[in-house]
């Protein structure tokens, strides 16, 4: 019975275009559409409902691991159209539950409107692609595109290390193996390290988490397989750091030389409120060109970004304020929108009155989303 409640919750999110439930014990639901957090009407959830919902869904053996861990990750298939990458742990009012949609279609690097070198960078054949950003900016959607480009375009081996597996890719072109954590193995770096003994010609790693899955991602790379991974960072720039930061001071001289050899790109992604109400991705690039390469061996991370910028009619590379910078020429997004999420806000500000029109006279509303729904899904009897 609890189930049917949740099942009531998922299709108003699907019906509103939502991408993620809120539940919280002893609060009002919540879903989160074009990145703001809205209420779905006054009722409260409590922590018995709450806790009825887990043991429905769950397995016995995952409630027990809640209880006991106090967290638990897991997926919900609503129907043959709709799955959910579930994530149940406890807080101070109780129980609480964030369910994302995953969409089952996977669109491709040109219906999602990607740059090309996207395309480009999944066309590698060897060496670690790097798709970055705080969560919920499209991270998991855009390396499922560079994915299934590979999948239609070359025969190959792919083989998927992910907690849980979002996208389900389809046999065409290449063979593709897909590991869940918890289900298929027990850890990212168990399951890297086997997966170097199971004849892939490329890997995907849903996030490096630690030290041991870094290095072993990184001596991926460097035997001749193609290497995608996550990492909740900012730009090119942090990422370096990031991973470099990771190590024993002692060994980060070998891990920048070791990125500098292997290291592909980074695509770092923001998405930002378009006019129309809905969001874009601002996408940085950086693709691996022999300057970029000695820049990051010679620890001249500053430098990065002005590289970048240069390299965006010859290679395809881009910073996030030539990325949001396109997407106003295009019509997309507003002045304050690109000032709000701007590297340099100085200097873009000046790049846009040099391109017309003051700052603040923008192209159209904020597309503000309000907290009011137009429902047509009745809840089901009890």
């Amino acid at each position: 019975m609890m189930e049917k409640k949740l099942q009531f919750y998922l299709k108003n999110l699907i019906h509103n275009g939502g991408s993620d439930l809120h539940l919280k014990s002893g609060s009002v639901i919540r879903l989160r559409v074009n990145g703001d957090l809205l209420k779905l009407g006054d009722r409260e959830i409590s922590n018995e409902e709450l806790d009825g919902i887990a043991q429905e869904i769950l397995s016995e053996k995952q409630y027990n691991e809640l209880v006991t861990n106090k967290e638990l990750d897991c997926t919900y298939v609503l129907d043959e159209d709709n799955r959910f990458r579930v994530n149940f742990f406890y807080q101070l009012d109780g129980l609480s539950a964030v369910m994302r949609i995953i969409p089952v279609k996977i669109l491709t690097i040109k219906e999602l409107s990607l740059p090309p070198v996207i395309a480009d960078l999944a066309d590698m054949h060897r060496g670690l692609i790097l798709v970055t950003g705080v969560t919920g900016s499209g991270k998991s959607t855009t390396l499922a595109a560079m994915i299934d480009h590979i999948n239609r375009t070359r025969k190959k081996h792919i083989i998927t290390v992910e907690d849980p597996v979002e996208f389900v890719h389809p046999d065409r072109e290449c063979l593709i193996s897909q590991r869940g954590i918890g289900q298929d193995s027990h850890s990212f770096s168990n399951a890297l390290r086997a997966s170097l003994r199971e004849d892939p010609d490329v890997i995907l790693v849903g996030e490096m988490r630690d030290l041991e899955t870094i290095e072993i991602a990184l001596h991926a790379a460097n035997t001749g397989h193609l290497v995608f991974s996550t990492l909740h960072t900012l730009d090119a720039k942090e990422t370096i750091n990031r991973v470099i930061g990771m190590f024993p001071q002692e060994e980060q001289n070998r891990i920048r030389m070791t990125l500098a050899s292997v290291l592909e790109g980074v695509v770092s992604q923001r998405l930002v409120k378009t006019i129309d109400g809905g969001r874009a991705a601002a996408i940085e690039i950086m693709k691996r060109t022999a300057r970029i390469a000695d820049l990051i061996g010679e620890n001249r991370d500053h430098e990065l970004l002005d590289t970048i910028e240069e390299g965006k009619e010859i290679y395809g590379s881009q910073s996030f304020d030539q990325a949001l910078l396109d997407l106003f020429n295009d019509g997309k997004i507003t002045q304050e929108v690109v000032l709000e999420h701007s590297t340099n806000p100085s200097d873009m500000k000046l790049k846009l009155q040099g391109i017309g029109g003051g700052v603040g006279d923008d192209k159209g509303s904020n597309g503000e989303a309000v907290d009011i729904f137009d429902l047509k899904i009745e809840e089901e009897e009890e």
